[in-house]
């Protein structure tokens, strides 16, 4: 039993150590940060962390700014900044759009939540009235845009992060408003022609959109200040070199919104700009969510030990099977397994858009969309497995792999619970994240799951079946499954961003909806860590009990948890 706590341990004990560090990383200097709910004006319900500097007290109010993220994802995202900005003296609300994180559905509601982040941010007593900024990522630009257009008086300056004035969801854009805009702009952002009508990124200074706003007709200067910072009038365009979500993970964006707010906000703490710490915080979340993984299979691995899962355990292996032969069948199971999910992937958002809008049933566009993929590659693996090789699983072992798995995912519950009432933190890397759910998220949870579940229970069952047998050798088992199920996205994904820095251009075999497109690729990177994610679970499980069941039932809890929590909910 102590050798079956031990990985237990050292998973729990990478949770401690990455919380800790996330921990002093944003609270570096005496930040304080609290987590807050507060009603909107139409009775909604918002959510943000605030982070407040020493500096900020009644006596001696401190600059603000509003920093809000991007579609499908949360508060947490914009770390990054609203860490270096506190740092610098400013008071950050990093706010929950509408339909994300915690604030109510749906999303693009209530202005996105735009207007009453910045009323919160005006309401509190340790903050500067007449210096407030607005910091935004793509959607969460038109966020502060909205903000900034119900309340015109309201704020000194904004930073657009990979995001735009105007069509389709802000206000149009002119040399007189916004005031004091960064337009931070990556070279390699995915979104240029929906944001900017620039089919690439590096030619953004050359469209007229952009120019309108900036007040010119020549290409503009990057890095140049047109207008007047006294006018309100000031514009500069910034394009470091990343993509769209790499905004994230930047030291050159963040550096960029940093320089901003420090020449139109008055009332910070001056810090050179290269001086950033917060990546210590993405090293510690990051941390804390492999040591999620570790903490998952020792748990596992300890209620095995229990006698109420004693009919779980396997045996000894069989002697006369070592390892599934090589041969023709063996690698046409693994590139079938390799290139059936990419080649799909495409087709099935668009069926999915078509088929699955938001309604009362399936609340999240994206997870739908997701889920429909899915489902398209549970029935081609149903067609499949009649000519997949002789089972080596065992059979009756259907309540007890429910309820270990059910035990599983509630311990990993508490133990982000855990990490959330100590730290204030979630369980992430860049934009892969796993958090605490919200009630409409939950709700979504048990709406989508039997389908994911489904989909694990049927593709991992063909997934071993192909490629585990008794005897197998460990780093030749995990290599073989992990490989199998990421190596297709690692190669979508490589061709699609290949394109883009080669080029400047995504491949889009979306015509039919060319936002899609991005979002979809963008969103195919989750695939990577997801599936590595599932390939070592479902192999440790399945070499201690000679079943692919318990590790997909697992699997199908997780993954929908991090699907539900990770995107918008568009139904309220």
């Amino acid at each position: 039993m102590r050798r079956r706590a031990l990985l237990a341990i050292v998973g729990a004990a990478i949770m401690l150590v990455g919380g800790l560090l996330a921990y002093f990383t944003q609270t570096s200097g005496g930040i304080r940060i609290e987590d807050v709910r507060f009603v909107g004006e139409k009775g909604n319900t918002m959510s943000a962390l605030v982070y407040i500097p020493p500096t900020a007290t009644e006596e001696h109010p401190a600059p603000g700014i509003l920093a809000v993220h991007g579609y499908f994802n949360s508060r947490e995202a914009q770390s990054g900044f609203a860490i270096e900005f506190a740092r610098r003296g400013y008071v950050v609300v990093a706010l929950d759009q509408a339909g994300h994180g915690y604030s109510d559905p749906p999303a693009f509601g209530y202005s996105f939540g735009g207007p009453d982040g910045l009323r919160y941010l005006r309401s509190l007593p340790f903050v500067d009235k007449d210096n407030i900024g607005l910091e935004g990522h793509s959607m969460g630009g038109w966020t502060v845009l909205a903000a900034a257009a119900e309340m015109p008086d309201a704020y000194k300056a904004v930073v657009l992060e990979g995001s735009s004035t105007g069509a389709p969801f802000a206000k149009e854009g002119d040399p007189d408003w916004p005031r004091n805009l960064a337009v931070v702009f990556s070279k390699y952002d995915e979104f240029s022609a929906l944001m900017w009508g620039s089919p690439k990124p590096t030619e953004l200074g050359m469209t007229p959109k952009i120019q309108a706003v900036f007040g010119v007709q020549e290409p503009i200067e990057v890095g140049k200040i047109y207008g007047d910072i006294a006018q309100g009038t000031a514009r500069v365009l910034q394009q470091p070199a990343v993509t769209h979500p790499g905004d994230h993970i930047s030291h050159e964006a963040i550096g960029y919104a940093i320089d901003w707010f420090g020449k139109t906000l008055t009332g910070g703490v001056a810090l050179p700009t290269d001086d950033q710490i917060w990546f210590h915080k993405e090293i510690g979340t990051g941390l804390a969510l492999v040591g999620f993984v570790v903490l998952l299979l020792g748990v596992f691995d300890l209620l095995l030990g229990l006698p109420i899962f004693a009919s779980l355990r396997s045996g000894k292996p069989a002697a006369a099977v070592v390892e599934p032969r090589p041969g023709k069948r063996t690698m046409a199971a693994f590139w079938m397994t390799v290139l059936i999910p990419p080649l799909t992937y495409y087709p099935a958002f668009m069926l999915g858009e078509v088929i699955l809008p938001a309604s009362a049933v399936f609340r999240q566009t994206f997870t739908s969309q997701v889920m429909t993929w899915a489902m398209i590659n549970l029935i081609i693996t149903l067609v499949l497995l009649r000519w997949a090789p002789r089972s080596f699983e065992r059979r009756g072992v259907i309540l007890p792999s429910l309820l270990i798995a059910i035990v599983v995912a509630a311990i990993g519950y508490v133990a982000v619970w855990l990490v959330d009432a100590a730290f204030k933190i979630d369980l992430r890397f860049w934009f892969f994240a796993l958090k605490l759910p919200s009630a409409a998220q939950f709700k979504a949870f048990l709406l989508y799951l039997l389908p994911f579940t489904a989909f694990f229970v049927v593709s991992l069952h063909m997934l071993h079946r192909n490629f585990s047998s008794p005897g197998l050798p460990a780093a030749r088992h995990y290599a073989l499954t992990v490989l199998a199920l990421v190596l297709g996205f690692a190669i979508l994904e490589a061709i699609q961003y290949g394109h883009l820095w080669l080029t400047g251009e995504l491949i889009n075999p979306i015509a039919s909806n060319p936002p899609l497109m991005p979002l979809s690729t963008i969103i195919g990177l989750n695939f990577l860590p997801v599936f590595t994610a599932v390939g070592f679970i479902s192999t440790f499980t399945w070499r201690r009990t000679g079943s692919s069941l318990p590790g997909a039932l697992i699997c199908g809890l997780l993954v929908t948890w991090y699907l539900t929590v990770g995107t918008a909910t568009h139904f309220a």
